[in-house]
């Protein structure tokens, strides 16, 4: 991943926005600050690399809501919601829904700092789940429906014979759908193979 990462600050406040930003530029991050929720989301991409410093109570969509939606649209980036109320059943709210953090202003600087180093790496650990799991979704949607069937009772530890009697094959027919899954997935072992069929079965990441 050699995609600098933006911080994404989202603040009605301009005080806040302008604080922030020099904050975050003075310790050598991208910045890009916007003064609502429904402004960075026509920015916000699915493959966006860095996270989101989104204020709680803001004008039009508030934190909550703009958090909702990112996850809504497969936006992996990390969440850090922003207050001056410190209200505990939005920071659980938040919490639940994926946030890495909830901060209370006037935040603290190094601890500002901090969150949004480890929000960037768990928004580019949900990346790398997110182009496995696709890759492994194209080479699996190759297999034919048999193959698939073959697949799952090879997963399931089941013998080459004992498939065959489960699908009405013989063991032979079973060893070359075998031999084309191992092709066409271009898995070099079944314990890759296992691994290519979890990610595929995963749902997308629908939050962080």
């Amino acid at each position: 991943m050699n995609e600098q990462p933006t911080v994404y600050v989202v603040d009605d406040d301009a005080a806040v926005r302008d604080a922030l930003s020099m904050l975050l530029d003075q310790h050598g991050f991208e910045v890009a600050a916007f003064d609502s929720g429904e402004a960075f989301l026509e920015v916000a991409r699915t493959d966006s690399r860095g996270c989101a410093i989104v204020d709680l109570r803001m004008k039009g969509m508030d934190g909550l809501a703009v958090q909702a939606e990112m996850a809504r649209r497969g936006v992996l980036l990390a969440v850090i919601i922003l207050t001056g109320h410190g209200d505990i059943p939005a920071s659980v709210k938040a919490i639940k829904g994926g946030a890495v953090n909830f901060l209370t202003k006037p935040v603290n600087a190094a601890h500002l700092i901090d969150s949004v180093r480890a929000a960037i790496e768990v928004g580019d650990m949900a990346r790398s789940r997110a182009i496995a799991a696709r890759s492994a979704a194209e080479r699996l949607a190759s297999l034919t429906l048999r193959e698939r069937e073959v697949m799952k009772l090879t997963i399931a530890g089941l013998p080459n014979k004992e498939i065959g009697r489960s699908l009405g094959i013989s063991h032979r027919t079973v060893e070359i759908h075998r031999a084309h899954i191992m092709h066409k997935t271009g898995a070099s072992s079944l314990l890759e193979l296992s691994r290519m069929a979890a990610l595929d079965a995963q749902p997308p990441d629908s939050k962080l």
